[in-house]
């Protein structure tokens, strides 16, 4: 009988990589334990402030309406088309599921929330997601995680695919004529959301290398296309209107709280983008501008959002953590 062959040694690249990634992993431990402890240290100072009646009486009262703001479905579901997996490369494919993570951090704090659903999960991103917090974005709340693409949204339930992660099973369909692929190169504008409507937002980061990827590809499913009304209420935003994943779900969350495109739109945009003068300002109406390094746009109240052991279950903070979040063809 041979003796078992001993697999060949890793390369001085792979050991420090595997290096790494050891003092990476137990660094977050440590983070983690470090973090639960502060947490515990501001509760119990809260509490003695609170007793002693140093509280501000205003912010605990805004503290209590925040707690107790209803949260109301929107009613729309919102559709994250992973079907790009070859068009990026790793360090883009790294960036998207960071996007992803903050997509869902923010439907999770939304007002009124959409139902989620990712198509075509498979490859690099697959993986990725994998590998962030033990596979936790199949404990997300409230999304689907399909392995097959969009179409199946208007095909017989029959054939439909089967949901994974917090809804199992048969997923709801949709008909085909209300479903709207978001992309900046759509003819036409989006004038309002509607609860009975499916938007899908393209997850890709390309670095505008794919002109019109999105909307061929809607194209080629015989489906609607709608941008967000940029150049319509942000006339001093002169860079091209590519947005990340998370930037354009962002705005379509705060639509739905004020159903104002405007308000939206201001409270999502990166206020650094409003300058006439910018480098990367290019043709009419700003069109053909874009940055090809946008830098990580992190939403409002992130770091609010995750502060209990539960919330990081769910979402890791250090798999936000991106050097570059690249433009997207999204429904800017």
């Amino acid at each position: 009988m041979d003796p078992p062959t001993q697999p060949p040694p890793l390369s001085k690249s792979a050991q420090k990589k595997a290096a790494r990634a050891a003092r990476f992993a137990e660094y977050k431990l440590e983070r983690r334990a470090k973090e639960k402890e502060a947490k515990k240290e501001k509760k119990r100072i809260r509490a003695e402030k609170r007793a002693a009646g140093e509280l501000d009486e205003e912010d605990e009262a805004e503290r209590a309406r925040q707690k107790k703001k209803p949260r109301v479905e929107f009613g729309g579901r919102v559709v994250i088309d992973l079907g790009f997996d070859d068009l990026m490369s790793e360090k883009e494919v790294k960036s998207l599921c960071s996007q992803l993570a903050y997509t869902y951090s923010a439907n999770r704090n939304a007002s009124y929330p959409f139902s989620l659903l990712f198509t075509s999960l498979s490859g690099r991103a697959f993986d990725r997601l994998e590998s962030m917090n033990d596979a936790g974005y199949k404990r997300w709340a409230k999304t689907e995680w399909w392995t097959e693409g969009y179409e199946h949204l208007w095909e017989a339930k029959s054939d439909a695919p089967q949901a994974e992660g917090e809804l199992p099973g048969t997923p709801t369909g949709c008909p085909k004529e209300t479903v709207v692929y978001l992309t900046a190169d759509s003819n036409e504008e989006l004038s309002e959301l509607r609860p009975d409507e499916t938007y899908i937002i393209g997850g890709v980061v390309d670095r505008n290398r794919h002109k019109f990827l999105c909307e061929k590809k809607a194209k080629g499913a015989s489906i609607r296309t709608a941008r967000l009304p940029i150049g319509k209420y942000l006339a001093n935003f002169p860079t091209r209107k590519v947005l990340t994943v998370n930037q354009v779900f962002e705005i379509l969350i705060k639509w739905a709280e004020t159903k104002d495109w405007e308000i939206a739109l201001n409270h999502v945009m990166p206020k650094r983008k409003f300058s006439a003068q910018g480098k990367h300002s290019k043709g009419k109406d700003g069109v053909d501008g874009a940055d090809e390094d946008e830098e990580d746009e992190h939403p409002e109240g992130l770091e609010e959002t995750i502060t209990s052991t539960e919330d990081l279950a769910q979402v890791d903070k250090s798999d936000f953590t991106v050097e570059h979040q690249e433009n997207s063809d999204l429904g800017a």
